[in-house]
């Protein structure tokens, strides 16, 4: 419709009659509910955001044994043999000592009876040999003693011989000294009678009787000469006479003791055969007391893995599992690599079992319900084959926490969460929406005490 007058008729109405129809129109009173509630949880969401939230870092794994010796084991049997007879079946209580199972011999070797008796048979035959070996030592001792005795008599005449070959020698040789003393004298004398001969002083005679005792003289020298050579070499024969009985007494020695010897060595390996049949005698009743397989310890039979009457097991088979009565239950976790460090032994651990219904709120362990609290006792230096690190959590119930279930049995599935430090809920989220681990007030110490 067009406005063909003077007068401003829209803006009249306006200033007159401002929002009159908005004014006129009913306003819903649920936008400001709607506002108000918005504001409330603006508000709400704050205040959560500023709320303690516990961290914690979660693992799975499964219930075992605290201790080895409480896990469960494999039944071994120490010798190779036959099933004869079982005498425990499977989920049976067994007692420490209890005989399981009943085996026979099949190895040739021990299937003589009388093994034992043929066994000290023979060790006492070898112990036979023994005593004569020894009696041929003491024998041989005698005989050395013998020849030391002999040869000391031996040698003391043989050296009495040499010094008295000595001493005449020394005789003859003074004689000598005397005798070619007189002969000099004789020589002198000769030559004062030639000259008187020539002077006529003497007779002719008296000069061929000087002459003759020269000659007798002369013979003298040469026979004490001769003499002398002679005790030279008896005494020369004397000192080889000493070394010979030496040598010889050596020689009968070194074969008398060569022969000893011997004899030591024979009595050495009596000794060593006596031992391996003692030995042998020790391991063959052994090995006939375990015929009879036991039961190590208390417990319960899982598993037979050998059934057969007749059936031939090896050395060291597992012919049956056992699963300790009463064991010291406890929870290995296995977590990630990256989370290990910020774990210590003594954190506390809530823990989820398979089979028991939880509602678990990680970090508000507090009003969790169905969930059980443990400790960590021990950490892995290595990591599992899985990549991951094992702990081992024990039994921890807090003041108003229930003490384990007994029903858990070992190898039951658990879901676990180690508590670590408290912080703000919006920390937490900051911390997930970018990927960091958890923090820690304190630094883990590296040495741990257990």
């Amino acid at each position: 419709m067009l406005n063909l007058s003077n007068q401003q008729i829209d803006e009249q109405m306006v200033v007159d009659h401002p929002l009159k129809t908005l004014q006129a129109l009913p306003m819903p009173r649920s936008s400001r509910k709607l506002g108000r509630w918005m504001l409330f949880f603006l508000f709400l969401t704050i205040v959560v955001l500023f709320l303690p939230w516990r961290q914690n870092i979660s693992g799975t794994g499964s219930i075992t044994a605290l201790t080895p010796q409480d896990r469960p084991q494999s039944l071994q049997n120490a010798i190779a043999g036959r099933i004869e007879r079982w005498s425990a079946r499977e989920g049976q209580y067994v007692r420490k000592g209890d005989t399981l199972l009943v085996i026979s011999e099949i190895k040739d070797d021990y299937f003589d009876p009388n093994l034992p008796q043929r066994l000290n048979e023979q060790l006492a035959a070898k112990k036979g040999s023994r005593l004569a070996t020894e009696a041929k030592i003491k024998a041989l001792d005698g005989q050395i003693s013998a020849l030391t005795a002999g040869v000391k008599v031996d040698l003391a005449s043989a050296r009495n011989k040499v010094q008295q070959s000595l001493l005449q020698v020394r005789i003859d040789s003074t004689d000598l000294v005397a005798i070619q003393r007189n002969y000099q004298i004789a020589v002198a004398r000769l030559e004062r009678y030639e000259k008187g001969y020539r002077d006529g002083l003497f007779s002719l005679t008296d000069l061929e009787g000087r002459r003759l005792t020269l000659q007798q003289d002369y013979a003298k020298v040469q026979v004490q000469d001769n003499k002398l050579g002679v005790s030279r070499q008896s005494l020369v024969n004397a000192q080889l006479n000493l070394q010979l009985i030496q040598a010889k007494y050596e020689q009968e020695v070194a074969k008398t003791m060569s022969d000893r010897s011997s004899a030591v060595s024979s009595q050495a390996s009596a000794n060593n055969e006596i031992a391996v049949m003692r030995n042998k005698i020790s391991n063959v009743d052994v090995r006939r007391g375990l015929y009879i397989i036991r039961a190590p310890q208390n417990g319960y039979i899982v598993r037979a893995l050998k059934a057969g009457i007749g059936e031939t097991i090896k050395e060291g088979e597992s012919i049956a599992t056992l699963q300790p009565d009463n064991p010291t239950m406890a929870v290995e976790l296995y977590v990630r690599a990256m989370d290990v460090p910020l774990i210590q032994r003594g954190r506390m651990v809530r823990l989820q079992f398979d089979g028991w219904p939880a509602i678990q709120f990680s970090g508000w362990p507090a009003v969790a319900v169905g969930t059980f609290g443990g400790k960590v006792v021990v950490i892995d230096a290595v990591s599992s084959t899985n990549g991951k690190y094992r702990l081992l959590v024990r039994p921890e119930a807090m003041p108003s926490d229930q003490p384990w279930p007994e029903q858990l049995r070992v190898g039951s599935g658990v879901v676990g969460w180690v508590m670590l430090d408290d912080v703000p809920i919006w920390y937490e989220i900051w911390r997930q929406l970018n990927g960091f681990p958890p923090s820690l007030q304190e630094e883990p110490q590296i040495k741990e005490k257990v």
